[in-house]
């Protein structure tokens, strides 16, 4: 098997040079004259990772033939909600690792996170006003508040053992899946045209990301920190009540529910994911939140069929197969 960088370039190699482009847009986007703030942002650069988001958004202009002159500015404000997103959510989740270095708000406090989070977005949106479409900062207005109502309600759902799969799909997909959805929507609407193309590819944008938390979620009860590459057990510490678990839950007899139960809620313990994994078998409710995804990815790539044939369209199919299998 190739490496997850070998996986990852071959992936983007349809737009390598845009890569490139979209990277120095968000290098002078985030360039200021505080010391401080810069001090910051030098260190959250080391967050950027796979840049996937931006990366669909080039890749699906490029499938459907209407690559833009702006798409990598485009890319760059999409890459750059989806940074101020990861430092609001390690404030949230109480992180102190993302891409194997210190949470912002692990290396200065929450306060800073929050604040750095805030000067991300106003960047990113005064990026998307300068763009010769409004169509960028009108979706992207939208998404953020998705984000937003994700986030409350996945916070107001805390410790909902019996929470219909519906619902955290719902909240998932409006937490993650709704920034992949834009991405991939820009991609094929940008500046304004194509609208069918663009609720399908709004669509497989939404089933790629929704499969990605997935994941995510099971990651984080089932994985290794030191593989995972940022703190793991999150979801559990903060009663955050995921696909595995929900279905670990619905499975069990009374008495391992009752463990459950303890593992989350019970005061004086240290560390809850390791509790819940000697109380309960994790592994039958995160291989059917595996076939999930699994599912989602299969929708997603159904929507690629009627596209040509092109270097891009094979880079989408590669997407999926990507999403399903990491383990960081």
């Amino acid at each position: 098997m190739s490496t997850v960088e070998d996986r990852l370039a071959q992936l983007v190699a349809p737009i390598e040079a845009d890569l490139v482009t979209m990277r120095e847009v968000i290098d002078a986007s985030l360039t200021d004259e505080s010391s401080a703030v810069g001090e910051m942002t030098d260190h959250i650069a080391q967050f950027r990772g796979k840049q996937l988001r931006g990366s669909m958004v080039m890749l699906v202009a490029k499938a459907h033939g209407v690559f833009h002159a702006d798409h990598p500015a485009v890319a760059a404000v999409v890459e750059m909600v989806h940074l101020a997103t990861l430092v609001h959510d390690d404030v949230l989740d109480g992180a102190h690792v993302r891409r194997r270095v210190a949470c912002v708000n692990e290396l200065w406090d929450n306060q800073i996170a929050v604040l750095l989070g805030d000067f991300l977005y106003a960047r990113a949106f005064g990026l998307s006003t300068e763009l010769s479409s409004r169509l960028c900062s009108s979706l992207l207005a939208k998404t953020t508040q998705r984000l937003c109502v994700g986030e409350i309600e996945q916070s107001t759902m805390r410790h909902q053992f019996e929470m219909p799969q519906a619902t955290y799909e719902r909240i998932a997909a409006f937490k993650t899946g709704s920034l992949y959805s834009a991405a991939c929507e820009l991609g094929a609407r940008y500046p304004g045209l194509d609208e069918e193309a663009g609720a399908s590819m709004r669509s497989f944008g939404e089933e790629i990301g929704l499969a990605f938390q997935i994941i995510d979620d099971c990651l984080d009860v089932v994985g290794e920190e030191h593989i995972v590459g940022k703190s793991v057990g999150n979801d559990v510490a903060d009663g955050k009540i995921t696909l595995p678990i929900l279905r670990t839950y619905e499975l069990s007899d009374e008495s391992t529910r009752v463990a459950i139960r303890d593992a989350y809620l019970s005061e004086g313990i240290p560390d809850r994911r390791e509790q819940l994994r000697q109380v309960c078998d994790l592994e039958p409710g995160t291989n059917y939140a595996l076939a999930r995804a699994d599912s989602l990815v299969a929708q997603a790539m159904g929507r690629l069929k009627t596209l040509p044939d092109s270097p891009a369209k094979h880079s989408l199919e590669l997407m999926g197969e990507f999403v399903l299998q990491r383990n960081f």
